[in-house]
């Protein structure tokens, strides 16, 4: 349906749980979407393990990775309700299919009302040169904590909201990967072709550097509450405290 109206000059927004419009209807995204590239917007809710009490069959922690790499997919992961709205919005005005993560639970507002987004152009939320701290969704507001707990130890961390995974803001990171010389990605997703994935791809091959990935290690997650899940996968802010520590400790 959602193919069809695009074809007749409408902007049709397909929305569902993450794992249905991803994962269930991944074939039809691919073929009547992805492949004629119609400008079609697909929003799903309850993705990660902010899903919390639906449990591992409605976590979605695999959809940023099915999104990507389908050509001509733009994918955009909101970080806080603010975010979600502007993204929208960008989504709206982007020609071509779109992907929009939002989440379910209440996060850390990091942003103001009114805050713009460019699709592809990351927003650097936190200046410092001692690691940088690349996160989406929910992890964002983790990330800031996390950097205002190292600022206490004597550790200067950017943080980086890279709402658009695809495409990636190869600049900015390649600016933060050469500055801070030490990475941190963060992500409610698997570890496995997310944002994760994405930033290793790029620095690989243009500025290798040590790198520490937060999310969840290629499992499945279980019912229970989020920020309670957030922890127990290691993809809280304590975690990414842990991880940029060991990513400043591999330079060498």
């Amino acid at each position: 349906v959602a193919a069809g109206m695009s074809t007749a000059g409408k902007i049709p927004f397909a929305t569902t749980f993450a794992m249905f419009g991803t994962g269930r209807a991944w074939e039809s995204v691919r073929n009547t979407i992805g492949y004629p590239g119609l400008n079609v917007k697909i929003a799903c809710t309850h993705t990660g393990l902010g899903v919390g009490e639906d449990g591992a069959s409605h976590q979605s922690l695999e959809d940023i990775a099915l999104m990507r790499v389908i050509p001509n997919m733009t994918v955009c992961v909101a970080g806080d309700y603010a975010a979600a709205h502007a993204l929208t919005k960008a989504a709206a005005s982007h020609k071509g299919p779109v992907y929009l993560r939002l989440g379910r639970p209440k996060v850390i507002d990091v942003y103001q009302d009114g805050e713009t987004f460019e699709i592809g152009k990351a927003k650097l939320v936190r200046e410092g040169n001692d690691v940088a701290i690349i996160a989406c969704g929910p992890q964002l507001g983790f990330a800031v904590e996390a950097a205002d707990e190292l600022k206490k130890q004597g550790i200067n961390a950017s943080v980086a909201d890279f709402h658009t995974i695809k495409p990636l803001d190869e600049e900015l990171l390649l600016k933060l990967a050469k500055t801070c010389g030490a990475v941190v990605t963060a992500e409610d997703h698997n570890v496995l072709g997310g944002l994760g994935g994405a930033v290793a791809e790029v620095l690989a091959r243009t500025h290798p550097t040590p790198i520490r990935f937060i999310g969840t290690q290629d499992t499945f997650g279980e019912s229970g509450d989020p920020d309670v899940l957030w922890r127990k996968y290691g993809v809280h802010t304590a975690d990414i405290v842990n991880a940029a520590k060991e990513a400043i400790a591999a330079k060498g």
